[in-house]
């Protein structure tokens, strides 16, 4: 995995027209511990977030590691407070008014104004 690392590494670099020398210097590690990066050995995590900053790679690094996630309790927890259907609103209009009997101009009968 460090091989393939250090590779891809270098062949950014390569695509960047950046010398090992340049690059290194940018980052600000020496040229030997860039030189074991690419080559895929062992190296502080600070010194390959340097060379990731320096090769603009730094934003595709958090694309690593998955964002944490709730526990199962604190799902289970959470689940009851989360909504499972709309209410209607206080505030919305109810439309027509509801009719009754001894309202002539709401009556099941009562056409709308029509009558000539």
């Amino acid at each position: 995995m460090l091989a393939a690392l250090g590779e891809r590494l270098a062949r950014r670099r390569l695509e960047l027209n950046c010398t090992q020398a340049q690059l290194a210097k940018e980052a600000g590690v020496s040229l030997r511990t860039l030189g074991r990066i690419e080559a895929g050995e062992s190296t502080q995590l600070t010194n390959l977030i340097r060379v990731l900053r320096a090769l603009g790679l730094l934003e595709h690094f958090d694309s690593l590691l998955p964002p944490p996630t709730p526990s199962p309790l604190e799902q289970l927890r959470n689940q009851g407070k989360r909504r499972r259907r709309a209410s209607p609103r206080s505030d919305a209009p109810t439309g027509e008014a509801e009719w009754t009997w001894d309202d002539p101009d709401h009556s099941p009968d009562h056409n709308s104004g029509d009558d000539k």
